[in-house]
Parts: structure tokens; C-alpha cells; sequence
């Protein structure tokens, strides 16, 4: 019976710290915080690198968060905000990057691999019809039949 207490009260301790959030520094006034919230959508968590910092619960998002609503607090317009962020944590932070020489490669990096591997699947294709591939002897093309 002890160890189904025990159990229970892991459960419920796990339960506890998924449902606890930390409190974090709303801007009092709505529309700030709405302007905050839109960029943090747009900011990339450092820690997590697919989740933006408005989604993501690692310390440095929450950090980040405090800083982005600072900048809101302190008057400056969602592209100076960030700019800030970019000065300070590189083109990585944003989730939309500029396309510029460095990030070059980001952009146009996936379709350089899709047009590549149709070039190959394309290739191998007409190779084979060139080849006129082996056709089956008649055992072996018979083997099929039970089968079906």
C-alpha cells in the first residue's frame, strides 16, 4: 500500500510543477503588452531553437521576455527592439532572418538539396531505362503468383 502512496505522490508532484509558471512582468497597460507579445513571436529561444521565446519555459527565454517587455516599457518601436536583439545575439534570435550573404546558405539551403536529390532520383531513373533494367526469367517472375 506504501507504494501506491509514493506513486501517487510523485504523480501529483509532477502534475504540480507542470501546472506552476513563473510569474513574469506584465506591462499594465494592454496594448503594450499586445505589442510585446507579437514581437516575442517573432524572437527565437536561443536554448530551444525551434520554439519562439513567447512559447518556450527556458530561463533565458523568460530573460529575454523581461527584456523585450523593458523595451516596450521604455517607448521603442518593435524594429528597434529587434534590432536590439539582433545587435546583441546575432541573426540567430530572429526566426524570420534577413537574407544577406551569411545567412545565404539558411535560405536557400534547403531548396539546393531538393533540387539535388530530384537531379539524382532523375538521373538514376533515365540510367535505368537506359540500361533496360534485367528482366525476370520465367521462375522467377512465376514466383510472384502465389502470392496473390
Amino acid at each position: 500500500m506504501t507504494v501506491f502512496r509514493i506513486l501517487a505522490i510523485l504523480l501529483a508532484a509532477c502534475c504540480l510543477m507542470g501546472i506552476t509558471t513563473r510569474s513574469e512582468e506584465f506591462l499594465p497597460d494592454p496594448q503594450q503588452e499586445a505589442k510585446a507579445r507579437s514581437i516575442m513571436e517573432d524572437l527565437r529561444c536561443l536554448v530551444c531553437q525551434g520554439q519562439s521565446i513567447a512559447n518556450s519555459d527556458a530561463d533565458l527565454a523568460h530573460d529575454l521576455r523581461i527584456i523585450v517587455r523593458e523595451q516596450v516599457a521604455a517607448g521603442k518601436s518593435p524594429d528597434e527592439v529587434k534590432h536590439y536583439m539582433q545587435a546583441r545575439y546575432g541573426d540567430w534570435v530572429l526566426l524570420k532572418p534577413p537574407v544577406k550573404t551569411s545567412t545565404v546558405l539558411l535560405w536557400l539551403g534547403p531548396l539546393a538539396i531538393f533540387i539535388a536529390g530530384g537531379a539524382v532520383l532523375f538521373l538514376s531513373a533515365r540510367r535505368l531505362r537506359r540500361e533496360g533494367g534485367e528482366s525476370l526469367n520465367a521462375p522467377e517472375a512465376g514466383s510472384g503468383d502465389d502470392i496473390l
